[in-house]
Parts: C-alpha cells; sequence; structure tokens
C-alpha cells in the first residue's frame, strides 16, 4: 500500500499538476503532453508481460527494489527537463520503475497470500493509489512553493526513503515460509491404500499463459477494463488543466477540488474489496463502470461547483470499487499458476486505453477548443465496456488440463 501510494502521488496523480505547470511555463499542446503521459502507459504495457515472467521467476522483492531505484532516477532526470524532447527520454526512465517497483509486482504476492478474502486485500493494495491521490495535493503546493523541479527531484529521494522499506515486508508465497494460502493449517497426510501406495491429491492450479488466452473471458475482461481506463487516464492528465482553463479556477482550487476523487476513491475501494468477496464480483464491476461514465457526463455539462462535486465523488468511488473487483476477478477465473504472465499480458490489453484516453481528449481540446467533445465520447465507449464485463462469465478449464 505505501508503495502503490508513492507511484500515486508522485508520478500518476502528480503528471496532470506537471501537465497544467508545463503548458503555462513551456507553452506545449495538450496533445504532446498526453503523449507524454501515453509514453508512461504505453512503457508500462510493454514491460508487463517481461515483468510477469520476471516476477513469477524471481520473485516481486527483487524485482521492486530494482523497480524503485529506476523510478527514483527517472524522477531525478525529469527534474532537469529543459525541452520537449527531454520529456520523453525522462517518462521512459519512469515508467519502467513504476512498473517494475510497483502494482503488477505486488499484485502477484497478494495474490499467492490470499484467496477467500482476495477481493479485499487486493482492495487495500489499491487503495494505496487512492491515498497517494490525496497526498498528491501536498505535491501541488510544493510546486506553487518551490518550484516543479525541487518537487520532482524531492519526489526522488522519499521514494528511496520509504519504498525500500516497504520493499523489505514483500514474500513471495506462503509455502516458501511453511505457511498456506489465507493461514490454513496444513492438510492431514493422506491415507495409504490397500495397496500401500499414497493416494494422489489432485490439486488445481490455475491455468496456463496459454489456455488463458484462449479464453473469450481473458480478452473480454482486459479490453472491459482498458475501456474503464480511457475515461480515468483521460481524467487524470487534462481535469486540472480543465479547471484551470476551461473553467477558470486556480491551481490551488483545481487541487481542493481534485482531492476530492481520491477521498472518494479510498472509500470506493475498501467497500468494493469488502463487497466483491461477497456478492457477484461482475455486476459490481460493470456497475462501477456505468457510474464512471456518467460521472465524466456530469462534468462536461457541470456550471457550478456542486456539479463538479458530484462528478468528484461519483468517478472517485467508482473507479476505487472498480479496481479490486475486477483484479479479484481474474485470479478467480485464472488461479494463481501463472497469475503473473497473465496479468501482464492483460496489462498489455488494458495499456491502449491508458494511452489512448489521454492522447483523445488532449487533441479533441486542440481541435475544438475545448475537453467536452472529446469527454462525452470516452464516457460512450466506457459505458460500451461495461457489457463486456457483464458477459465475461467464468470459464472452464479444458477437462484434458485439469487432469
Amino acid at each position: 500500500m505505501v508503495i502503490n501510494a508513492l507511484i500515486g502521488a508522485f508520478v500518476m496523480q502528480a503528471y496532470g499538476a506537471y501537465v497544467a505547470v508545463f503548458k503555462t511555463e513551456f507553452g506545449w499542446s495538450s496533445t504532446m503532453l498526453s503523449l507524454g503521459y501515453s509514453t508512461i502507459q504505453g512503457t508500462n504495457g510493454a514491460v508487463g508481460p517481461g515483468q510477469g515472467w520476471l516476477t513469477d521467476r524471481f520473485g516481486p522483492r527483487a524485482v521492486i527494489r530494482v523497480g524503485l531505484v529506476l523510478l527514483a532516477g527517472g524522477l531525478m532526470i525529469f527534474s532537469q527537463i529543459t525541452a520537449l524532447a527531454h520529456l520523453f527520454p525522462a517518462l521512459f526512465v519512469v515508467a519502467v520503475g513504476m512498473s517494475l517497483g510497483g502494482f503488477l509486482s505486488v499484485m502477484v504476492a497478494i495474490v499467492n497470500w490470499f484467496e477467500r478474502y482476495r477481493a479485499t486485500a487486493i482492495s487495500f493494495i489499491t487503495g494505496g493509489f487512492a491515498v497517494g491521490g490525496v497526498i498528491v495535493y501536498l505535491v501541488v503546493l510544493a510546486i506553487e512553493a518551490f518550484g516543479w523541479r525541487t518537487t520532482a527531484f524531492s519526489s526522488a529521494l522519499i521514494i528511496l526513503a520509504l519504498g525500500f522499506p516497504a520493499a523489505q515486508l514483500i514474500r513471495t508465497r506462503p509455502e516458501d515460509y511453511g505457511a498456506r494460502v489465507d493461514g490454513d493449517p496444513a492438510p492431514e497426510p493422506p491415507a495409504a491404500s490397500a495397496t500401500g501406495a499414497v493416494a494422489e491429491i489432485a490439486q488445481d492450479t490455475g491455468f496456463t499463459v496459454r489456455e488463458a488466452l484462449r479464453t473469450r473471458q481473458f480478452w473480454f475482461i482486459s479490453l472491459g477494463h482498458g475501456s474503464a481506463l480511457l475515461v480515468v487516464s483521460a481524467v487524470m492528465v487534462h481535469l486540472f488543466t480543465h479547471l484551470t482553463e476551461s473553467l477558470d479556477y486556480s491551481l490551488t482550487q483545481a487541487g481542493a477540488i481534485n482531492i476530492v476523487i481520491p477521498i472518494a476513491q479510498v472509500v470506493g475501494t475498501i467497500a468494493g474489496g469488502i463487497l466483491g468477496d461477497r456478492v457477484n464480483k461482475r455486476a459490481l464491476g460493470a456497475g462501477a463502470m456505468l457510474t464512471a461514465g456518467c460521472a465524466l457526463l456530469v462534468l462536461v455539462f457541470a456550471n457550478s461547483l456542486g456539479m463538479i462535486f458530484v462528478f468528484a465523488l461519483a468517478h472517485g468511488a467508482a473507479w476505487g470499487v472498480r479496481g479490486p473487483v475486477l483484479l479479484a476477478l481474474r485470479a478467480d477465473y485464472f488461479g494463481r499458476r501463472d497469475f503473473g504472465k497473465i496479468m501482464g499480458l492483460s496489462q498489455l490489453v488494458m495499456t491502449s486505453g491508458m494511452m489512448s484516453g489521454p492522447i483523445f481528449a488532449g487533441l479533441m481540446r486542440d481541435i475544438t477548443g475545448g475537453f467536452e467533445t472529446g469527454f462525452v465520447v470516452l464516457s460512450i465507449l466506457s459505458l460500451l465496456g461495461a457489457l463486456l464485463i457483464v458477459f465475461a462469465s467464468k470459464p472452464t478449464r479444458p477437462l484434458a488440463a485439469v487432469h
């Protein structure tokens, strides 16, 4: 949770604030700054499959340590950029570090340790991103007080100081320490048969990568999740600019409005985790996506501060609920065996949403003079994506593979 909070505060959530500053200081267009964010997400997706193999092979702790060093180094480089050509290499290093040091690596450990309350466990670690969203207001204040360069460089030092101790607590799987999933007691030894042979106990080890890729559920969940990220990424990158340029709020006021989203996300994340272990995950995930799509439409037509806060509350809560539910759904469907690799490949598909959402919204802003058209289209796509989750019923593993 600490690791994800650091990444959420200093990279994911903070980038929107840096965008608003760069537009003023350098005059860079919304489209080009969106490409910067897409560099992060594209790299994150491209690293995913290899990261899944590395995490399954060497364990999450080793991968996280390397990632945190790269992330800190990338932020230090980022703090020194003076031209648009410098932005993309710096963000590439940040993205590789963020990917290796964060979400997927931590998820592998969580899935290995929890099963009955898996959604609840996932909700706590994904809640770190929401906590980071709350902390980002301090980042905004630091940018205004000390400048963005000092803030970015200091962020790197904080990540090293807090991230490494947190990484030390990560363990790959309970079996390596004489424990079992969910803390269950060890099973009784199997009884000997009449011939003296020990009976074998079949264990369902989950889907292989090849088996998972052959299911429509893998593709429905990945594409549906990606459609939800169209909205998340566009809001993350452009909300500050929309509030300061289109609605004439100051950067500090925009930061105060923006902080409502992660606060609501924290509540939604915890609720999503608890409910996800008790009710139908598909219905819960699809409902959250429908709520997020409608919330973005509220922002488009907002003509008062009250409507903006309605958007922020609904968007944050829906984002919080959807995250742990759809992540736990994959683990429930495909099991622990190759989860790192399967999730890495799913992340590669989801990246299309994280990359294209900001670019499309930024392009529409540069063409039309506002974000409204882009937000409406992204909202509709997110609503359609909810249908993919609805139809992603639990897959059946091939009989030959089970036996």
